[in-house]
C-alpha cells in the first residue's frame, strides 16, 4: 500500500518536491526531532506553526501520490486524488498554497515529526499509539472493514460466520488479525487484487478488507461477482497527522475549523463520492 518518489516538474510547470528517501527522513527524524520541538523546526523557525505556514505562504503536504484514489497521478501526470483535493481546500481556507511532497509510507510520520513536512494527509488513521507523538485534526472520513465474498456466497452474513473459513489478507495486517479472532484461517496474499483474485476463484471464502476499496475497486471493475455482506460495527477514523509541539495548537485549530466547514457544507461528500463512489464521510 505504500511507495514512491522522484523529483521533477509537474505539468503546469509548478514545482513538486519529492522526497528523498525513507533513510533520509528517519535520520533527520531521529537526529534534529529534539531540537525541533523547541525551535519550531528543523529549519529554525520561532514563533508558532501557524504563523510561520502564512508567512512562507504555502504548507508543506506529504503524501504517497501512488495510492488511488487517496492520491495518485492522473493520465497526465497530475497529482490529484480524495486526500489532494481536500488539503488543497484547506490550504486555500488557511489562506496558503498547498505544496504537496511524495514521500514512501515509511517516510510520512517521521517527516512531520522532524519537521520537514507541516501537515500529512494520506488516509492515516487514527490510533492510540499515533496519538502519543503526533497531534491530529478532526475525522474528515471514516474506514469501515468489510467482509467480502463472491457473489455465490450466502453463508457468511456477520463476522462470527468466518469461524472455520479461509479469507485472504496480508500478513500481520489488522485485518488477517480480525479475522483470526473469529476463527479464520488466513491465507496470505500481497494485494488487495490478489484477494480478490482468490475470492473469484473461489480458492478463499472471503477477504477482510476497507469498505472504501470494494467501492473504487467495483468503479473499475463493475462486472465483478464479489459482494459486502456484512460491516464490522466499529470504524476507523482517517485524520491529517500535525507535528506535536507547544506551539502547533492555532495550526490544528484552524485546520478543524476548515474541516468542519467543510463537512457541514458536504464538499468532503462531494469529493469522496467523486473518487470512492460512496460517502466516506459519515461514521
Amino acid at each position: 500500500m505504500h511507495h514512491k518518489s522522484l523529483c521533477g516538474e509537474r505539468p503546469n510547470g509548478e514545482k513538486r518536491l519529492v522526497l528523498i528517501t525513507t533513510l533520509i527522513a528517519f535520520a533527520l527524524g531521529i537526529s534534529l526531532s529534539a531540537c525541533s520541538r523547541k525551535a519550531g523546526s528543523v529549519t529554525g523557525q520561532t514563533g508558532d506553526s501557524l504563523t510561520h505556514i502564512k508567512a512562507k505562504g504555502e504548507i508543506i503536504i506529504a503524501t504517497e501520490g501512488n495510492r488511488s484514489p487517496w492520491a495518485y497521478h492522473d493520465d497526465k501526470g497530475k497529482l490529484t486524488g480524495f486526500d489532494v483535493e481536500i488539503a488543497q481546500k484547506v490550504a486555500k481556507k488557511l489562506g496558503v498554497k498547498a505544496r504537496f511532497v511524495e514521500s514512501e509510507w515509511d517516510g510520512i510520520l517521521a517527516g512531520v515529526d522532524s519537521g520537514m513536512f507541516d501537515i500529512a494527509f494520506n488516509g492515516i488513521e487514527v490510533t492510540a499509539d499515533r496519538m502519543k507523538d503526533y497531534s491530529f485534526s478532526i475525522p474528515y472520513a471514516y474506514l469501515h472493514t468489510a467482509i467480502i465474498t463472491h457473489q455465490s456466497e450466502n453463508d457468511i452474513t456477520s463476522f462470527k460466520d468466518l469461524n472455520g473459513r479461509i479469507t485472504a489478507n496480508s500478513k500481520s495486517s489488522n485485518y488477517a488479525k480480525l479475522a483470526e479472532s473469529f476463527g479464520a484461517k488466513v491465507r496470505t496474499i500481497d494485494t488487495f487484487e490478489d484477494a480478490i483474485l482468490l475470492v473469484i476463484q473461489g480458492k478463499v471464502d472471503a477477504t477482510l478488507n476497507a469498505e472504501a476499496s470494494f467501492y473504487d475497486y467495483m468503479k473499475s471493475h463493475p462486472d465483478t461477482q464479489i459482494k459486502i455482506t456484512a460491516l464490522y460495527p466499529e470504524s476507523s477514523n482517517v485524520a491529517a497527522v500535525i507535528r506535536k509541539t507547544d506551539n502547533s495548537e492555532r495550526l490544528v485549530t484552524e485546520v478543524n475549523q476548515a474541516l468542519t466547514l467543510m463537512l457541514s457544507n458536504s464538499e468532503i461528500s462531494r469529493i469522496s463520492e467523486k473518487y470512492f463512489g460512496s460517502d466516506l464521510s459519515m461514521e
